[in-house]
């Protein structure tokens, strides 16, 4: 059974009262939610239901929205992939932040093409990741200055997203070529030994880096056995040739 979706052990007391009481839905506890997601940035800690609870009052209240608190809240949200955080703060957006910077559905005000621009590039990494393209997720997110902007308050990112990326790739496989991790990893030469070897705990061998087993990248046989009767059938073919009521 896995762990309960608004739970998160750095959680402040302040913040569990919030969110547990009518305070959650008062635009007052913007600024402290606020001072929170940036809380999270600095420490490596994380809090999706607070920070989805912070999207909702910038729902209910757009003139409070900070464009730098949701491109963070989004920024956090890719550290914890393949979880489904980033599509669940999507969903909490303005329409007219999600679609194309050309579409003329919508004639964004001054200011809010930036934030359109950010979230359209940040959801680019975020497909990325879900297609499992590593390699060109660390191409895409090297290629323009404005994603080095989107990521900077986010103490440890490419770390962060290291580690989940090697979890994901243990989930799935036994071994894998050395060149081809590293494109995955962003790393080389001793760095990506001291990942490889202290962080993960891999095995290398020669040009080939074996993961140990687990429970999910084991090949295991399933045996399914059916166990029905022949009176069950019986009962079966009994009602195909009943005449309805």
């Amino acid at each position: 059974m896995g762990a309960p979706f608004d739970l998160a052990p750095e959680r402040p007391e302040h913040i569990d009262q919030i969110l547990n009481g009518l305070d959650r839905y008062n635009p007052e506890t913007t600024t402290v939610f606020q001072d929170y997601v940036m809380q999270q940035c600095e420490s490596q800690t994380y809090d999706c239901y607070a920070n989805l609870a912070l999207l909702k009052l910038y729902q209910f209240n757009p003139h409070l929205n900070r464009d730098e608190t949701i491109t963070n809240i989004l920024v956090k949200a890719l550290t914890v992939f393949p979880d489904p955080d980033f599509s669940l703060c999507l969903s909490l957006l303005p329409t007219y932040v999600l679609a194309p910077l050309s579409s003329s559905a919508h004639a964004p005000a001054a200011g809010d093409a930036p934030l359109s621009e950010a979230v359209q590039k940040l959801n680019t990494l975020n497909n990325l990741l879900a297609s499992a393209d590593y390699a060109a997720f660390w191409a895409t997110l090297d290629s323009d200055d404005l994603y080095a902007d989107l990521v900077a308050d986010v103490s440890g990112f490419e770390e962060l997203m290291r580690v989940r990326i090697a979890a994901t790739v243990s989930q799935s496989i036994r071994e894998v070529e050395k060149g081809l991790l590293e494109s995955w990893l962003n790393l080389q030469g001793n760095g990506f030994d001291h990942f490889v070897g202290s962080v993960c705990g891999w095995n290398v061998d020669g040009a080939k880096i074996k993961i140990p087993i687990n429970k999910d990248n084991e090949a295991k046989g399933t045996v399914v056995r059916e166990n029905v009767k022949f009176d069950q059938f019986a009962r079966i073919v009994k009602r195909a040739y009943e005449q309805p009521a």
